[in-house]
């Protein structure tokens, strides 16, 4: 058994901390997040791979996109090889229009069974009305490009002046 605790990303501390079986894939994890915050479970959303410090890693979507069938979707992924062990982390976002954001994180992984699962033993917080704006800024932007001297391929470096008309 699992006990996960899932945090909204906004303001006002909006916590549900759940119980789920380990037998449970990220689909079933998806659907019982959801429904903890109120919402249906029919949007897109898509599980993250995180480190300790919540870099977001690789994307595991809701379904499998890739051409032959060969990539990561959330069916395919057992919490038991996801979430091996306790404190380990996944952003999950829901709905890709209103880009809910949610930070979930394994809190005690137990070999004690429980009927009725998947609970919500822990509610702070309400759900604000609209998800909150996200604002997506690179951490440093100089170093993502570098400088125009960078800019070199078969042919040299390219100069202000060449004129295009010439050909």
């Amino acid at each position: 058994m699992y006990k996960i605790r899932v945090i909204l990303d906004t303001k006002t501390d909006v916590i549900r901390t759940i119980l789920v079986e380990d037998s449970f894939n990220l689909e079933d994890l998806h659907f019982t997040i959801a429904k903890s915050f109120g919402f249906v479970g029919q949007e897109m959303a898509s599980f993250y791979k995180t480190d300790e410090e919540w870099i977001q890693g690789e994307e595991i979507p809701l379904f499998n996109m890739a051409e032959a069938g060969e990539g990561l979707s959330m069916q395919t992924c057992k919490l038991v090889e996801t979430l091996p062990e306790e404190n380990s982390k996944l952003i999950y976002v829901y709905d890709f229009l209103k880009m809910w954001t949610f930070y979930v994180e394994v809190i005690e992984i137990s070999n004690a069974t429980k009927a009725d699962l998947p609970a919500i033993i822990l509610t702070v917080g309400e759900i604000p009305e609209e998800a909150p704006d996200k604002t997506f800024v690179a951490e440093n932007p100089e170093q993502l490009f570098g400088d125009e001297g960078d800019i070199d391929d078969d042919f040299g470096h390219f100069d202000d002046d060449f004129d295009f008309n010439e050909y």
